[in-house]
């Protein structure tokens, strides 16, 4: 059967650095760290003291008060980035087959901070019995961002969560993209959503020894490619891409921003946290990204790479885009735009989509800022460029992002100028 072409025609976000797309992408293209000090929570205890929060939200604006005891934040922050893209979108409600509109959107984690609270409280209190919220489960599960968006728009078409961590937005992307070209849908919500930052979260990885530690600099921590990089920063939010059938969108007239080429998953099959230190799994699924789109290495302008700051995944990244791109590789513009937002885990693929369908759109680079003279690793070759420290301008006909979870799952995506 002949594939259908899917295209992108919405855009929603609530990161760290700004609470839409317009002004997170604004701070990224002008380097901006969204690391602070932590909130949420007393850090004083703690290995790691800061992260990149989002910063002046308000639930009642987007809820009244009754809903918010439904939705746990990582719900708060999909439903308000879906909210966004949708209205992005410009659709005729009354005219929209919702039928054919799913919504595909991922967490890698989901509702930790419900389930801190309401186990944290029974175990606080044994005596007062087993008193728990009765939207406890629905708010921790994965897959209630998903159905929330449906509800909110009777979107009735495929509906459901990908879980596989770091890369779990850029498969839920994948897997609407797929079920476009297959015919099974003529348009998919999809994205990701993370609200992590929490006393499990934060505890949990510093136990792992993942998280960056510099807490008398939380703003330069996120420091990708360099020698003293010493572990990523965790960051929250959401982001949504509405993705569409080409033939849909120019029967409305929608704006198109770009057009979905392809995806590409694999398995490093090697560690439970650990990526393959030759980058294995990376090469695989960047040549399996490539040859589902029908393109070449050289076709590519732009990665914006995984580059979480961790001292092993920084250099086996670039190993393996040295292979996979070979002499084109010192052609591309690279860069990890988790220096700015840090590492929203299973939100990270939707937002660094949004960051390569930008670069396409405004032919500007982000940056991987952070970076100092005198600080690279002998194992990284400096010859590619990272777009170190400032935005540059360039056309970008074609983007690639990477995403790498713990369990070795990896899922890369491409996109390009629509023609």
């Amino acid at each position: 059967m002949k594939l259908k072409r899917v295209v992108v025609t919405g855009l929603g976000a609530i990161t760290p650095l700004g609470n839409n797309v317009k002004d997170t992408w604004d701070a990224m293209i002008n380097g901006v760290s969204g690391a602070g000090p932590i909130t949420h929570f007393d850090a004083s205890l703690f290995k790691t003291q800061f992260a990149c929060e989002v910063k002046n939200f308000d639930a009642s604006k987007y809820f009244d008060r009754k809903e918010i005891r439904k939705f746990d934040p990582y719900a708060q922050f999909a439903v308000v980035a879906a909210k966004e893209a949708i209205e992005d979108s410009n659709f005729d409600m009354d005219k929209l087959n919702k039928d054919r509109v799913g919504v595909i959107f991922a967490a890698g984690i989901g509702g930790i901070r419900t389930f801190e609270q309401e186990v944290g409280y029974y175990f606080q209190h044994p005596e007062a019995g087993p008193k728990f919220n009765p939207f406890f489960i629905p708010k921790m599960i994965a897959d209630i961002a998903a159905g929330h968006i449906s509800m909110m728009y009777g979107f009735c078409g495929p509906n459901y969560a990908t879980v596989s961590a770091c890369a779990s937005s850029t498969n839920a992307i994948i897997a609407a993209f797929d079920q476009i070209r297959l015919g099974k849908a003529d348009v998919i919500v999809t994205g990701g959503a993370e609200a992590a930052i929490s006393v499990a979260g934060v505890g949990g990885f510093n136990a792992m020894h993942a998280i960056s530690t510099r807490n008398d600099e939380p703003e330069k921590a996120s420091r990708p490619l360099s020698a003293s990089r010493d572990g990523f920063v965790m960051g929250e939010g959401g982001a949504c891409l509405v993705l569409e059938e080409l033939d849909h969108a120019l029967a409305r007239g929608a704006k198109i921003y770009a057009e979905v080429a392809g995806g590409g998953t694999s398995a490093d099959a090697y560690h439970l946290t650990a990526t393959h230190p030759e980058g294995k799994g990376a090469k695989l699924v960047m040549r399996n990204a490539l040859e589902d789109a029908g393109m070449k290495p050289e076709e590519i302008d732009y990665i914006n790479m995984h580059g979480t700051s961790t001292p092993v995944g920084d250099i086996s990244e670039v190993k393996a885009i040295k292979e996979v791109f070979g002499e084109s590789a010192y052609k591309l513009n690279i860069s990890s735009t988790k220096s700015m937002t840090g590492h929203l885990l299973g939100a990270t693929g939707a937002l660094e989509a949004m960051a390569c369908v930008k670069a396409i759109e405004e032919g500007i680079v982000p940056p991987t800022i952070n970076h100092e003279d005198g600080d690279e690793d002998p194992e990284i070759d400096y010859k590619l460029n990272f777009t170190f420290n400032k935005a540059q301008k360039r056309e970008v006909n074609a983007a690639l992002s990477n995403t790498f979870g713990f369990g070795g799952h990896n899922a890369s995506i491409i996109v390009k100028r629509f023609k």
